[in-house]
């Protein structure tokens, strides 16, 4: 049974990295490739997304310049940027498309704030339901006589140790996304 607290602890790992990826596609003042993870051109008739079709580098802290690996596509891939709702104006040098992000407004950067908040509360509830299943699990293994009460509650109280420090690894990731979206 100690499989279920293997199986609940890499669960946890995995919300832990989604939370980590959500966080990524939050604009903070410099350019980052993950704000376009969202972004899905439109390639000869099906929907794929823009990491797919292009490179995208940081040539500057405030500009992502994003290159189509097949250039026909490029006025494609700039149409799909500038359709996004990250209120951006994409220019196009040749096959080069740049992307300069505009300056944040305080008030902006409190928005993106309460959404990384949001973010890190549906990352330990997403922990929380782990464990969760993982508890009712070991209940009814206790209940079905194919594990002892005293093994039982050590495996519990195992994974809610487990349950609070992946907790409290999403709030220090938040702590680290709430200063770089306020860092000016």
């Amino acid at each position: 049974m100690a499989s279920v607290v293997d199986q609940a602890k890499a669960q946890m790992d995995k919300t832990i990295e989604a939370t980590k990826e959500n966080f990524a596609g939050i604009r903070t003042g410099r350019a980052n490739p993950a704000f376009l993870n969202d972004i899905v051109v439109d390639y000869y008739g099906s929907p794929t997304p823009i990491k797919n079709l292009a490179s995208i580098g940081v040539p500057e802290p405030r500009t992502l310049a994003v290159t189509p690996f097949d250039p026909s596509q490029a006025s494609a891939v700039e149409k799909a940027i500038r359709d996004s709702d990250l209120g951006v104006n994409p220019n196009r040098d040749g096959n080069v498309i740049r992307v300069t992000l505009p300056e944040l407004t305080e008030d902006r950067r409190r928005d993106y704030v309460k959404i990384a908040k949001s973010k890190a509360e549906e990352g330990k509830v997403a922990i929380r339901n782990i464990r969760r299943k993982g508890k009712e699990t070991l209940e009814s293994a206790v209940k079905n006589g194919d594990l002892g009460e005293d093994e039982g509650a050590r495996l519990q109280k195992e994974l809610d140790n487990i349950t609070k420090q992946q907790s409290d690894l999403v709030d220090s990731l938040l702590d680290v996304k709430e200063k770089e979206i306020l860092e000016v």
